[in-house]
């Protein structure tokens, strides 16, 4: 256990901030309540001109506003001596202005560089007549659960504070797609956001966003984006103003026991293919049932692995993807794209015949092939074909596993279903070849997902 802290903060001190920034509000100049419609104080108020009648209830929509200033406050960190400064989006969202202090106590402003939403971080620029002390990133990939960090910034706008705790874990997913927070005990309040998590070497190794707590305060659950995503957030947002991330174009699931028992599969790992819309892998030759097991040379664990890796290979890259397709590896290159354009033109998202049919008892399950009538009553796309879960036996594993009345039932065995014949003929498949489950894939309100149900009696 380190006897002291005071040499680290004495090193790194120098480059955390405080940031204060300001935004002009609208607020109801009103002071008077609302009256209901009749009231004969409504009346009165209005003869005299006074607010308040039923035409400008209180904060109402016809009560006068004013303009006021709205002061905020957060944490920062020096990443260049020529005044880069790294914090949070929500810090400096909104702000009309926005003013550094420093360790020392001086004062500048600052022009905003660039935000990411999506990681909630933004970089900030300030003009400096000499260089700026600064801070370097750490690996934090390298930070092992238990190891001690440091967090410093301006908790509660009390100014500079350092606070200090270990690594509690890893990996963390909060809301954001390409999460990846520290978790750690050391004490974060509100002000901390945006300020840094520092290893016993002096490295960024984090930075400060999120608590959870249900008072507000420190309960000693606090988040850190992961410096390993900062760092590609930082530079992109320094050279381009915005992120570009790389989009591969799948929709993924990550493989289960049962889905890789179903496949034949000797391990876990990976991300399996449910859909595969307009884009990079479905001009590449990638296909809804394939499982994606390496990315640009390197093993893919699972589907968070596989998104972050994406995300940061450079756009317009031809990148090799490796799949396993009906138990064999097939190697295909794809051309990666732009998620943020993807996502702004609507291509990021998911965009047989059919076959009337009687309802059949299959897997717990009462199934009925799809009929014009049906799909317009599910509102499926047109010329969508499968089998519609009418039913679920609640003693089934079909229920277990979260099937639901309305699910179209599109795949079975990786093959497509269009009646129960279908169905039958891919269980009877994975019977013969030693099969406990068979592989199913299912649309609910547009959304792909595989499922391994069991083939006991």
């Amino acid at each position: 256990m380190p006897q002291t802290f005071a040499d680290i903060v004495e090193q790194v001190s120098p480059a955390v901030v405080n940031i204060t920034t300001t935004a002009i509000v609208s607020r109801p100049v009103n002071q008077f309540p609302g009256f209901p419609q009749g009231s004969p104080f409504s009346d009165l108020f209005r003869d005299f001109g006074m607010p308040g009648g039923p035409e400008a209830p209180f904060g109402g929509p016809g009560g006068q506003q004013m303009q006021q200033r709205s002061n905020a406050l957060g944490s920062g960190f020096v990443v260049s001596a020529d005044g880069l400064i790294v914090t949070n989006n929500h810090v400096i969202e909104g702000a009309d202005e926005i003013e550094i202090e420093f360790y020392s106590g001086a004062r500048l402003p600052a022009k905003l560089v660039g935000t990411d939403p999506t990681t909630d971080i933004a970089v900030l620029k300030v003009e400096a007549e000499n260089p700026l002390p600064f801070v370097q990133f750490g690996d934090s990939d390298a930070a092992r659960v238990g190891d001690w960090v440091l967090a410093l910034g301006n908790p509660l706008g009390q100014g500079f504070s350092a606070t200090t705790g270990i690594v509690s874990a890893k990996s963390r997913a909060l809301t954001g797609t390409y999460d990846d927070f520290i978790q750690t005990d050391a004490a974060i309040n509100r002000g901390n956001s945006g300020g840094p998590l520092f290893n016993l070497r002096g490295e960024v190794i984090g930075v400060n966003t999120a608590i959870l707590s249900p008072s507000g305060g420190s309960i000693g659950i606090g988040f850190s984006m992961a410096s390993n995503v900062v760092k590609g957030v930082v530079q992109q947002l320094q050279e381009f103003g915005e992120t570009r991330r790389g989009w591969l174009g799948v929709k993924i699931q990550d493989v289960s026991p049962d889905i890789a028992e179903s496949l034949g599969l000797e391990t876990e790992g990976g991300a399996m293919v449910t859909d595969v819309p307009a884009g990079p892998a479905a001009d590449a030759g990638i296909k809804a049932g394939d499982v994606i097991t390496s990315f640009a040379g390197g093993p893919v664990k699972d589907t968070r692995d596989l998104v972050r890796r994406v995300a940061d290979a450079p756009v317009g890259n031809a990148v090799d993807v490796m799949v396993l397709r009906d138990g064999k590896p097939v190697t295909l290159q794809v051309t990666l794209g732009r998620r943020e354009l993807a996502d702004a033109d609507g291509t990021g998202q998911p965009g047989g015949n059919d076959q009337p049919g009687a309802p059949g008892q299959v897997l717990g399950m009462t199934l009925a092939p799809l009929t014009p009538e049906l799909a317009a009553r599910l509102q499926v796309p047109e010329g969508a074909a499968g089998l519609v879960v009418q039913d679920v036996d609640p003693a089934s594993d079909a229920s277990a596993k979260g099937l639901q009345t309305g699910d179209l039932i599109v795949e079975a065995g990786q093959q497509p279903v269009t009646s129960l014949a279908d169905l039958n003929a891919r269980i009877t498949e994975a019977r013969e070849a030693g099969r406990q489950s068979v592989l199913v894939l299912i649309r609910r309100q547009g959304e792909p997902r595989f499922v391994a149900l069991s083939l006991e009696e």
